[in-house]
């Protein structure tokens, strides 16, 4: 889809009359990694939206930094060119926080919100790691980018029973074109530079489910906390033995929760 003289990698699934979900990516990730979680949905017979923001895989990467207002108004627009005026929001990390900025600058177009593993703020132990990505991309060697970060986002139980699927993962990472890392550091830079938003939180006032892993090193639960604490009718769920990476460490647990919030809500 061309938006403000981009592409945009778009998808739909599911049935176009029903309810509409729009899925928001984490950071590193493309549309693909809703796949399993989005299944249920459109076996209920929703309307299911993915996109990659720009930067992400399979969309333009024009030179950043780029901003949160940015993405949240570029969603909008694939979402008027579909004919969506109402939707569900489900976002993970970046996407998660791209969400709550569709939230407070769009109110009239959000059903609900999911918000997992993210942020409102930022302090200088998360601003060094995201740093630290900067400088792996700069590499372009996505096997070492993968396992360079991989401590960091995925649980230690997580990390300690999965080894296998972790290297397949990096091997798959190894083969990326090297556009990717420059769009990644584009996204990075947004993120360190332009995160801060929990002034603007109490203007959210569709409902919220606020989810965080226990054991998240990357943005530990405390920043889930302050976004809960900050929104009023929000709620908020702890996901024990669980990293950074919900939406893989615990799939099936995370599916529970979206499909009893969302179904509450429409």
């Amino acid at each position: 889809m061309r938006i403000n003289q981009m592409d945009i990698h778009v998808e739909e699934h599911g049935n176009p009359k029903g309810d509409k979900i729009v899925f928001l990516n984490g950071v590193m990730a493309s549309v693909n990694s809703w796949y399993i979680l989005m299944k249920p949905f459109v076996e209920m017979g929703f309307h299911v939206i993915l996109h990659d923001f720009k930067g992400q895989l399979r969309s333009d990467k024009p030179k950043g930094p780029y901003t949160f207002a940015e993405h949240a108004a570029e969603t909008i627009m694939v979402l008027e060119k579909l004919g969506v005026k109402k939707a569900h929001f489900i976002g993970t990390s970046y996407g998660g926080e791209v969400g709550m900025n569709i939230a407070f600058r769009y109110p009239e177009v959000v059903k609900s919100l999911v918000v997992i593993d993210s942020v409102s703020e930022i302090d200088d132990a998360m601003e060094t790691e995201i740093n630290r990505w900067i400088e792996l991309c700069e590499k372009k060697d996505g096997y070492q980018f993968f396992w360079g970060m991989a401590d960091i986002i995925y649980g230690s139980r997580f990390l300690a029973e999965n080894k296998a699927f972790l290297e397949e993962r990096a091997k798959a990472t190894a083969h990326v074109d090297p556009s990717y890392f420059e769009g990644q550091i584009a996204l990075y830079q947004t993120f360190n530079q332009d995160i801060q938003m929990t002034d603007r939180l109490k203007e959210i006032n569709a409902p919220v489910l606020v989810v965080c892993g226990e054991d998240d090193k990357l943005k530990p639960r405390r920043f889930s906390k302050i976004i809960h604490d900050e929104i009023a009718q929000s709620e908020y769920v702890i996901i024990p033995e669980c990293g950074h990476v919900t939406i893989f460490e615990k799939p099936k647990e995370l599916s529970t929760l979206l499909i009893g919030f969302v179904q509450k809500h429409c």
